[in-house]
């Protein structure tokens, strides 16, 4: 079936990062924001680890953000709940810090409105376990706006994450596709190539590969955004310069 829709991930994919090098450094910003609403460091960083673990766990019958604060609320009692506002500012502000943490290759940019272009529908796929504020600042960052998109995931508008494949069915419900016409680009061998047990085809993009378990990433078209163009459509012109 001929692809119409092409969904990309966004941290390592269009937005260049050592994924490691990048949680630290967002770690270290947001923990230096709470120490001054009493929250301990290590205390904080273990409580955002169980809240995420509970949005990877989510099956969809509440919001990632339902999940999240469920689990935080339980560490922190009323605490957590009066002080979202503090975490809301936080994204809004001194988490704007980690952009230099992060890279730019403005090849992801140009790809994405190549293909707007040239007809295709184009969705972020990215793991939904930021607020909106966070992603669409990372949007951003990657030189492109969020209507760029045509559906961008965050924690507050999905209650599935990655690696489940009902993630990826979600937001071909809500795009009124079918997976069969959709391309799943990441760099993310085990979150982003699951895509294909949908009935998605895959592009693995190798800029910044993540492939945790070793696999044979041969059997997935991959390589660089010029290769993912040329897979795409051969009759596009693919000259950025």
């Amino acid at each position: 079936m001929k692809i119409t829709t092409v969904l990309f991930d966004l941290d390592g994919t269009l937005l260049p990062m050592d994924n490691d090098l990048f949680t630290k450094g967002y770690f270290k910003l947001l923990a230096e924001k709470l120490a001054h609403h009493g929250y301990e460091p290590k205390q904080l960083v273990d409580a955002i680890w169980a809240g995420t673990a509970s949005m990877v766990k989510n099956d969809g019958s509440k919001t990632n953000e339902a999940a999240f604060w469920e689990t935080f609320g339980k560490i922190y009692g009323d605490k957590a709940v009066s002080d979202q506002p503090i975490f809301q500012a936080f994204y809004e502000n001194e988490f704007q810090a980690a952009k230099t943490i992060c890279g730019q290759n403005p090849k992801a940019a140009q790809t994405v409105r190549k293909l707007k272009e040239s007809g295709f529908r184009v969705a972020l796929a990215t793991n939904p376990i930021f607020p909106a504020v966070a992603t669409e600042s990372r949007i951003r960052w990657t030189g492109l706006e969020p209507s760029d998109f045509e559906l961008y995931t965050t924690y507050e508008n999905i209650g599935f994450c990655k690696p489940n494949p009902a993630y990826y069915l979600e937001i071909t419900r809500r795009l009124g596709v079918r997976p069969e016409e959709c391309l799943m680009v990441g760099n993310d061998v085990t979150e982003d190539m699951v895509a294909k047990k949908t009935g998605m085809q895959v592009f693995l993009l190798t800029d910044c590969l993540i492939n945790r378990e070793q696999k044979d990433i041969s059997v997935f078209e991959n390589g660089s955004f010029d290769q993912l163009m040329a897979y795409l459509e051969k009759g596009i012109d693919t000259d950025y310069e």
